[in-house]
């Protein structure tokens, strides 16, 4: 395997991990900034209000995303492992 190789592999895998992980992170991101500002505007300045609904609409949005995050899995492991004789 050439360092080309592992670096194009490396790079590959970043940036699959960022793409599968992005929808749950900004909407866990946009709804921490909702009760943020929510939490200033009635000066509640509790830290487990956040907590709950943060958590709910993460797990919405996996639950949306779950079939296209599985596609983007199982098509990142097929390129994966067929490219494994160009590798070698």
């Amino acid at each position: 395997m050439t360092p080309d190789a592992a670096i194009d592999i490396g790079r590959e895998a970043i940036l699959t991990m960022l793409k599968l992980s992005a929808p749950v992170l900004i909407a866990g991101m946009a709804v921490g900034l909702l009760i943020g500002l929510l939490q200033a505007l009635t000066q509640i300045q509790e830290q487990t209000i956040s907590f709950v609904p943060k958590i709910v609409a993460m797990v919405l949005v996996l639950s949306f995303t779950l079939p296209w995050l599985i596609n983007e899995m199982v098509r990142y492991s097929q390129d994966l492992i067929a490219n494994i004789p160009q590798n070698l």
